[in-house]
């Protein structure tokens, strides 16, 4: 597997609503599958399908925490990459208000 094949699999697993809403929970903390699961509207063993994608794509880490497993955001850049989308959204957002004033 080459650079571009690993850099198109990261962004593969965030281009899914529910796991980049898994990513952003977990943003600054380290959260068990029942946290994760509270307010998601998926079953328990498809949250553990994302989360798994997540982790073969290098975004999560798992620890195992007496019966449950906690997740953590592997690497801090990711946290950055979704500051980085927020800001080019908000700009965008702000050029659509401007235009239809």
């Amino acid at each position: 597997m080459n650079v571009e094949d690993l850099e198109v699999k990261i962004f593969k697993a965030l281009g899914h609503p529910l796991r980049l809403k898994i990513v952003k929970k977990l943003m600054g903390k380290n959260l068990c599958v029942c946290e994760l699961n509270e307010d998601v509207e998926f079953s328990q063993s498809n949250l553990s399908q994302h989360l798994k994608i997540l982790k073969d794509a290098g975004i999560l880490i798992s620890e195992k925490k007496g019966l449950n497993i906690h997740y953590a955001i592997k690497n801090e850049k990711i946290v950055d990459m979704f500051q980085i989308a927020e800001e080019i959204v908000k700009t965008e957002l702000l050029e659509i208000l401007n235009k239809m004033k």
